[in-house]
């Protein structure tokens, strides 16, 4: 019997794209672990082959007790709990930190390919976007469970016995993230309100940036999977690697590309940033409360590092990954 891949959070938005990719590479041995306490999440796995599903609970049980010794190649841990907004630092810690150290503890000793989502959020507002201890200021509790995780593989990191890749995640949008609620892309929520009401609402500026002007490194999903199959067919590359495009837009880029790609859908033409809000069809609203203080109002990865790793792939640009992502939520 071949070694199986596991993809944790599989069910999720970017677990579920890894699996797919993986299928379309002729993967099928593949154990898929989520936590389907929220079971909508199953249909992004209902075009997917697997070999079985386990729930995370289990899963780490089959870890700790020798279970799946020898049987595994590689993992891919994009299973983590991802709602910035959550206030229970315990869960957090216990769910984004513990658990990801058991996987990790289990890879090395088993010399087992170890592929794990970290993200972008422990730069917190930060102006710098590189992979070094000095950057990095996480500014809520999601973001501090993953830099802590990234520091205790920084510690293990030259006694390693098997690859440890970290992907520092962007902005990621595309398909398979319906299920993540208000959690999912703004390229969603845009698609959503043009097709319900005709226009779209951004937050107005914060931070010194005018309406609509905060700017993110928005990453295909493409793009994010295309890097993680890069790695695991380089086995002897480790490091932790921030994954964006290297390149900032604005709310306001997402927003003219999400109206336009369903204009032209319906046969329309383009409009400029100007038009639109001309014609009331993007337009602002008060910068939620909640969020003061805990936004990042501009994120642009550097990939030097990635790029020095040897993954030279171009990354699509806001219109370009838009205009495919809502081809695809069209077809839906």
């Amino acid at each position: 019997m071949s070694q199986y891949t596991v993809v944790t959070g599989a069910a999720g938005f970017i677990g579920s794209n890894i699996v797919k990719a993986l299928n379309e590479r002729g993967e099928t041995n593949i154990i898929a672990v989520d936590n389907l306490t929220r079971a909508d999440k199953f249909r992004n796995l209902t075009d997917c082959e697997i070999a079985d599903y386990l729930d995370k609970a289990e899963f780490l049980d089959f870890v700790e007790q020798g279970v799946l010794d020898g049987s595994v190649a590689a993992i891919f841990h994009e299973g983590a709990c991802s709602d910035t907004m959550e206030t229970d630092g315990r869960y957090m810690m216990e769910n984004n930190y513990r658990y990801s150290g058991a996987l990790l503890k289990f890879c090395q000793d088993e010399g087992a390919q170890f592929l794990y989502a970290s993200s972008a959020s422990v730069y917190g507002a930060g102006r710098v976007f590189s992979e070094s201890r000095e950057f990095e200021s996480p500014l809520n509790v999601y973001g501090y469970s993953k830099f802590l995780f990234d520091q205790s593989v920084r510690r293990l990191w030259a006694d390693r016995t098997a690859q440890i890749v970290g992907f520092r995640y962007f902005n990621v949008y595309g398909p398979r993230e319906q299920h993540k609620g208000r959690m999912a892309s703004v390229a969603f929520h845009f698609f959503n309100q043009y097709r319900a009401e005709g226009r779209v609402k951004l937050f107005e500026g914060c931070d010194g940036y005018p309406n609509g002007e905060q700017r993110r490194d928005f990453v295909s999903i493409e793009d994010v999977v295309r890097v993680n199959l890069w790695f695991l067919d380089h086995p002897e590359s480790s490091g932790i690697f921030n994954v964006g495009t290297g390149r900032c837009q604005s709310f306001n880029d997402v927003a003219v590309a999400a109206v336009n790609a369903c204009r032209a859908a319906d046969g329309q033409p383009a409009l400029s940033l100007a038009e639109l809000q001309a014609q009331g069809i993007v337009s602002y609203i008060a910068f939620p409360d909640a969020l003061k203080g805990k936004y990042q109002s501009y994120t642009e990865a550097d990939i030097s590092a990635l790029r020095g790793a040897g993954y030279d792939a171009p990354f699509y640009s806001v219109e370009e990954g838009t205009a495919r992502y809502i081809e695809h939520l069209l077809k839906k």
